[in-house]
């Protein structure tokens, strides 16, 4: 599966499978869609806000949030992890990244960017005039006229849009309208599917309540044991290659299962199991290769800060609902909970 992941052969470009439709209308020119060395210019743009030293001094704002969050959480009886804590405070990170107007900081947004990837029957969507190319249109506008600093990267990438080596006004809805998305929902899931999985592993739980094992170890073992991405994004082979025995032709779309790959008997040791102590931890729930998520050091800090702070402060919870109630969302690239219900014990 690693060497698939950076497998040249396997092409991200949508255009090679006539017909196909990699995403909502006009907002597919992104770095997810796109091979070196389109991808490389892509990737630059953008890189520079996601560097460790960029992440690192978003700490404190991270720190802060969780807190007012949980701050809002007292004397709840029962809670949504996902939808009181999770959602929220991803998607206020991203929008910190990217400079997004305070007036579009709402689940009214986040919910109209995950309708693109999960079915509006299944996900209560926002109201019926609301498009995801509509909301990144009024949010490159208001860069336009003049709403962002020097430390706002939607800003930048506006600015330089046209310009030699910039983005092209698709490109730039496009990676708008990938960054928001993608950069809340994995964290979101990350810490949706990683509670649940202490809920039901209450020895790692009280190992991580007690200090005895590393946070950013314990984060590690989340990501691989329930990987918020199911499968790798969109591959088509480009020229003939063979996958254990298989002969795959040009064209053909790839799957690439990363939920699969990181219970890989091969590669870990009794892999159905949660150990919160796991080292090596060779996951590919971040993906590997040119395709590496841009976020990932995002996600590993948020959650870090998040996991210890929700113990901490909600003390004992178990689940509000039977486990088989819980619903996850229908999506085929990520695996994340709708809700998750909890009650202090």
């Amino acid at each position: 599966m690693r060497a698939l992941l950076s497998d040249r052969r396997l092409s991200k470009c949508p255009q090679r499978v006539p017909g196909y439709v990699a995403g909502p209308p006009g907002l597919n020119r992104h770095l997810v869609h796109a091979d070196p060395p389109e991808h490389t210019r892509l990737r630059h743009l953008v890189s520079a806000a996601f560097i460790p030293r960029h992440i690192a001094a978003l700490e404190p704002l991270i720190d802060t949030t969780v807190r007012d969050l949980i701050d809002g959480l007292d004397g709840r009886a029962e809670i949504d992890v996902v939808g009181d804590f999770a959602a929220p405070l991803t998607f206020t990170l991203i929008c910190a990244i990217l400079g997004l107007p305070e007036r579009l900081n709402t689940d009214r947004t986040r919910r109209l960017l995950l309708a693109t990837v999960t079915p509006e029957a299944a996900w209560p969507g926002p109201d019926a005039d609301g498009t995801p190319a509509g909301l990144i249109g009024e949010l490159i506008a208001d860069k336009r006229r003049g709403g962002h600093s020097e430390s706002d990267l939607l800003g930048a990438l506006v600015s330089a849009c046209g310009a030699a080596g910039g983005l092209t006004e698709e490109e730039l809805a496009s990676t708008a309208y990938l960054l928001l998305l993608v950069g809340h929902d994995t964290t979101m899931n990350l810490i949706g599917n990683g509670m649940l999985a202490l809920l039901r592993h209450p020895e790692q739980l009280a190992l991580l309540e007690r200090e005895r094992v590393p946070i950013r170890t314990a984060v590690e073992e989340l990501l691989r044991y329930d990987s918020p991405v199911r499968d790798a994004t969109f591959r088509v082979a480009a020229e003939p290659l063979t996958v254990a025995g298989e002969r795959i032709e040009p064209g053909h779309i790839v799957s690439l299962l990363i939920g699969s790959a990181n219970r890989d008997p091969d590669v870990f040791e009794q892999p159905d199991r949660l150990d919160l102590a796991r080292t090596p931890n060779n996951h590919l729930a971040l993906g590997h290769g040119t395709h590496f998520c841009i976020g990932a050091a995002l996600a590993r800090l948020q959650a870090s800060i998040a996991f210890p702070s929700l113990l901490r402060r909600l003390g004992p919870v178990r689940l509000a609902v039977p486990e088989d109630e819980l619903r996850w969302r229908p999506t085929r690239v990520m695996r994340g909970l709708y809700t998750l219900p909890v009650v202090r014990a």
